[in-house]
């Protein structure tokens, strides 16, 4: 940064320190609680933080309401329709006692709703959810997560090569050999159920249709493959992934995918493609490894050909608890990648060779943004 312009900043960042400074005070003084909790133009928005506040202390609990209520088939069992506590408790292995505390914590968090008295329904949340495969296969996978974060300081002081809950399950992450993945159709199948919702994403921001042959590197089972498929007949589609993910991939029916072999650290990259996706690959990986791949395959573009990348990223407004939080600690506890802002990704592109990027918007940014770059 130049000398000038950091001293232009310099009055730009005091003046932010002292408002956050100034704020802070404001909103830890226990005087200054007490007054907006009595004042009635303030009490909504005082009552709104410490529910939001209480939220971030109880969190925890009510994810395993919710994944209680999924692995208990109570979620499932109420997607039929009403059931009574008594039914419920049969269907979930418990005493009527547990089974009535489950449905209640379910209700108060919008997964269930009391319609009469004992008689239960989905909630708000819950109906919503239930026809959603890829968040419930998340919800199941979680046991994982919340297993390794247990203990949250002691897995960020551990050396990161240590094998975790995560990084046992997905065995195939930092791989460069091309060596057989371990669990291929578990982690194979996590992947395609949770793959609908970011390719109706892509699908409904990019276009395909300006494109003759599409490459999806790391596709694993080729579900985003088959949906672009689905919608523009006409695309020649191919999947690049390790030999064994490869073999189990349907590589057949109306819109037929060529599989190829390979690993796409160091194997070259198939070509004849002028479009090549990355969907929720990069932030996979470290960025040496994250750099050494981007290198290798824009070493096998032709001028003009574009590489796709849809992934959560982090910085993303709106989404932000969802990039540094959830997946920062997510990645940590994989072994492996981080979350990368828009800025970072589209700067590792231009230091990979590729002549210009370009954010394209979604919908749903939460679930995936987009950056496109041009070889």
């Amino acid at each position: 940064m130049p000398k000038g312009q950091a001293q232009s900043d310099a009055p730009l960042h005091s003046w932010r320190v002292r408002l956050l400074g100034w704020r802070n005070r404001i909103l830890g003084s226990k005087a200054f609680q007490r007054h907006a909790a009595a004042n009635p133009l303030l009490r909504p928005i005082a009552r709104r933080r410490a529910g939001d506040l209480f939220d971030l202390v109880a969190g925890f609990a009510y994810t395993q309401v919710l994944l209680a209520m999924v692995e208990s088939g109570c979620l499932q069992r109420l997607a039929q329709g009403p059931a009574d506590t008594a039914e419920l408790a049969e269907a979930a292995k418990l005493s009527r006692e547990a089974a009535l505390r489950l449905m209640r914590a379910a209700a108060a968090i919008g997964i269930a709703q009391e319609a009469a008295p004992g008689l239960w329904m989905l909630g708000r949340h819950g109906a919503a959810l239930h026809g959603n495969a890829g968040a419930l296969a998340m919800i199941r996978h979680h046991s994982l997560l919340y297993a390794d974060l247990a203990d949250p300081l002691e897995l960020l002081r551990q050396d990161r090569a240590k094998p975790t809950a995560l990084s046992r399950y997905w065995s195939y992450v930092g791989q460069d050999d091309g060596a057989q993945v371990r669990d291929t159709q578990g982690y194979s199948q996590l992947m395609a159920d949770s793959q609908a919702a970011v390719s109706q994403e892509v699908i409904a921001a990019f276009p395909f249709s300006r494109h003759r042959a599409l490459l999806d590197i790391g596709g694993g089972q080729g579900a985003f493959l088959r949906a672009v498929g689905d919608a523009h007949p006409k695309l020649r589609l191919g999947l690049f992934d390790l030999p064994d993910v490869v073999d189990r991939a349907p590589v057949g029916g109306v819109s037929p995918i060529t599989g190829h072999k390979g690993s796409f650290f160091n194997d070259p990259v198939p070509q004849g493609y002028d479009l090549v996706s990355l969907v929720r690959i990069l932030h996979d990986h470290d960025d040496e490894l994250a750099m050494q791949l981007l290198r290798n395959i824009r070493a096998s573009l032709t001028p003009g050909a574009r590489l796709l990348v849809a992934e959560p990223m982090a910085a993303t407004r709106g989404a932000e608890a969802m990039g540094d939080a959830y997946f920062g600690f997510y990645l940590w506890a994989m072994g492996s990648g981080r979350p990368r802002s828009p800025k970072e990704i589209r700067a590792m592109l231009h230091a990979a060779g590729f002549a210009d990027t370009r954010r394209i918007a979604t919908h749903q940014p939460l679930i995936t943004s987009l950056i496109v770059a041009r070889a």
